[in-house]
């Protein structure tokens, strides 16, 4: 059979795990990085997508390779306490995932119905009813029909950017010259790779992978692993093409001289459902309606992504196969509480500072699932033959821990910030002291532990397993004839 027949039968797992790269989520802090700092931070999502390749094809090797995915190896691997906190934070990451898919959803609403906001996130409570109805004619022909509905969104940042003509010099310099000037760039850049880099797609990428029959032979898991790795670089490379559109885009409206004063206040405090504006040079008076079913079309695709990775991190930890439609209501029930406080108290502005909280608290959790897929597949008790080279294990950690190093740094110097410069009362502060700084040290304290704890369980691999039971097989058919009659 020629190689572009077996890729074809591979590609599908890439494109459903690059969803997640262009969700609502990604185009809040894309709008907001562009319009706060032009193109200056575009960089972050370049390194943040090659490492997103890294890490989605070592999650796809992972799975092939042993047959498991990774919250089943998590299981495994680890002491009963040290897997029932990373299941539970990896259910908060599959939660803080769907805030932003909730509240992208209910702005898409208000735009198309003029429905407030705090409504329509009720309404996507229910629509991931909807939603499930549909998969029931194939889930197949359903991811089709709302990755074309994103790529027309993605369309149309693509001419709007031929039109506004961002400079080319300048994006060219915002994607290959990193810098952090100006204020709120560190948090932009937190918020972008928060955005990107999720740690619910490293347990989801692992798990897809088993969908297809790979053979268990040298040659059959290589090939395998090559063609999950070009899937996954071209679906991530149409990723990257989107996120500069937007970035791109965003950077040359909001900072062209002739701003009216009105797209200027909206500029100051961009949110998706004041975004549409950026669209009128392509759509005119229709931009708002294309947008805002573009948008739907985001949210409604990346509850796909997150309802498959909670299922699996569920059945993964716990061996518990929940039914898709009561696990997607439970995810979406718990996400739409915080989605609906902010929305009745903030407004559609509150709701937009909660998609960048959202993505910051992924940004945390990331060490929690990426050091256990860093260490399995660098183990040669799990992968055997199959380990990483030492120059990708190289530069897999030295890319994480300059993640890591950054949210705490990040963090620690926001905590001391908001405690020497807040209004509350000196005895409020220390308290506030008291409890945050020791869970600080706890995080810390987790990730090196993570990264220094010696992997112990011996994983027999698929090619083992199966030599395993062409031998048995053979020493019963000696046996049988053996067996006199």
């Amino acid at each position: 059979e020629p190689a572009w027949k077996r890729f074809l039968c591979h590609i599908g797992p890439g494109f459903m795990v690059c969803l997640a790269y262009i969700d609502p989520g990604n185009l809040e802090t894309d709008l907001q990085a562009g319009a706060n700092h032009k193109y200056e931070l575009l960089w972050v999502i370049l390194i943040g997508l090659i490492f997103a390749l890294i890490i989605q094809s070592l999650s796809a090797n992972l799975g092939v390779v042993t047959g498991r995915h990774l919250a089943e190896l998590c299981k495994t691997e680890y002491p009963v306490w040290v897997k029932t906190c990373l299941w539970l934070l990896a259910e908060l990451a599959v939660i803080a995932s769907d805030i932003p898919e909730v509240i992208g959803t209910a702005f898409a609403f208000n735009l198309l119905f003029h429905i407030p906001v705090w409504t329509g996130v009720l309404i996507a409570g229910s629509s991931t009813l909807l939603l499930l109805g549909l998969q029931r004619y194939g889930v197949r022909k359903l991811e089709v029909v709302v990755a074309l509905l994103v790529f027309v969104m993605a369309a149309c940042f693509f001419v709007e950017m031929s039109i506004v003509k961002p400079p080319a010099k300048e994006v060219l310099q915002g994607l290959f010259i990193p810098r952090l000037s100006g204020p709120g760039a560190t948090g932009d850049s937190i918020a972008l790779l928060g955005a990107l880099v999720m740690p619910h797609n490293l347990f989801l990428h692992s798990a897809l992978v088993l969908s297809r029959n790979t053979p268990a032979s040298s040659k059959g898991m290589k090939d395998a692993c090559r063609f999950f790795l070009f899937e996954s670089g071209i679906a991530l490379f149409v990723a990257l093409l989107v996120n500069i559109a937007i970035i791109s885009v965003s950077g040359t409206v909001c900072n062209a001289t002739n701003l009216s004063p009105d797209d200027a206040a909206k500029c100051s405090d961009l949110t998706l459902d004041s975004s549409s504006f950026l669209l009128r040079n392509v759509l005119g008076k229709s931009s708002a309606t294309v947008y805002g079913v573009a948008l739907l079309a985001s949210g409604q695709s990346s509850t796909i992504t997150g309802t498959y990775a909670g299922q699996y991190v569920m059945q993964g930890f716990l061996d518990i196969k929940m039914k898709q439609w009561l696990r997607n209501l439970m995810t979406r029930s718990i996400a739409i509480v915080p989605s609906l406080i902010v929305s009745i108290i903030g407004g559609s502005s509150g709701a937009g500072h909660l998609i960048v909280i959202a993505s910051m608290i992924l940004s945390f959790e990331l060490p929690f699932a990426l050091i256990p897929l860093l260490k399995f597949s660098s183990s040669s008790n799990k992968m055997g033959a199959n380990k990483n080279s030492i120059y990708i294990v190289g530069f897999s950690w030295v890319l994480g821990f300059v993640i890591i190093g950054i949210n705490i740094y990040f963090l620690s110097t926001k905590l001391v910030g908001w405690i020497l410069h807040n209004t509350l009362p000196t005895y409020a502060n220390v308290l506030v002291g008291i409890l945050l700084f020791p869970l600080m040290l706890l995080y810390v304290a987790a990730v090196i532990y993570l990264t220094f704890r010696k992997d112990t369980v011996k994983f027999v691999s698929r090619r083992e397993q199966q030599a395993g039971d062409t031998e048995k097989a053979q020493v019963t058919n000696e046996d049988s004839k053996e067996q006199p009659v």
